[in-house]
């Protein structure tokens, strides 16, 4: 692996001490960062901040899981643009690229794994994208 693209919902489930997600979560993310480097992105980090009052409590959970922080190259905000459209076109609701756009097209133009719970959106528009997932 290149590195592992790890979605909002997994570290949540760890910080936030989800009672039904949290062993599974930290089961598979410590198995993958024996393996592989964590990563997150700018939108991965907004979405995990909302589970935290102040940015240094963030910061240091985010260092002690070890995860690191990747820029979104243009290649994948043009390919998230391009799946919202899809999504659009097939009567999608939302009114701005849902943030699983985001994080999918990153994953797809920097060939990354995904680790994440919500597979399903992921594959529909982002099929080359190799997921882990509790499938």
């Amino acid at each position: 692996m290149k590195g592992l693209l790890v979605d909002s919902n997994v570290i949540l489930d760890i910080f936030l001490d989800d009672p039904v997600w949290a062993d599974w979560s930290e089961s598979v993310l410590t198995d993958c960062s024996g393996r592989t480097t964590l990563y997150i992105n700018n939108i991965i980090y907004t979405e995990v901040s909302v589970g935290f009052k102040k940015i240094e409590e963030l910061e240091s959970a985010l260092h002690h899981g070890g995860f690191r922080m990747m820029e979104m190259p243009k290649e994948a905000l043009f390919l998230a643009g391009k799946a919202y459209l899809q999504y659009k076109r097939g009567k999608g609701i939302k009114q701005s690229p849902l943030p699983d756009f985001y994080i999918g097209a990153q994953a797809a133009v920097l060939d990354m794994d995904l680790l994440t719970r919500d597979t399903r959106r992921y594959r529909t528009y982002f099929p080359t994208v190799r997921m882990i997932g509790p499938e």
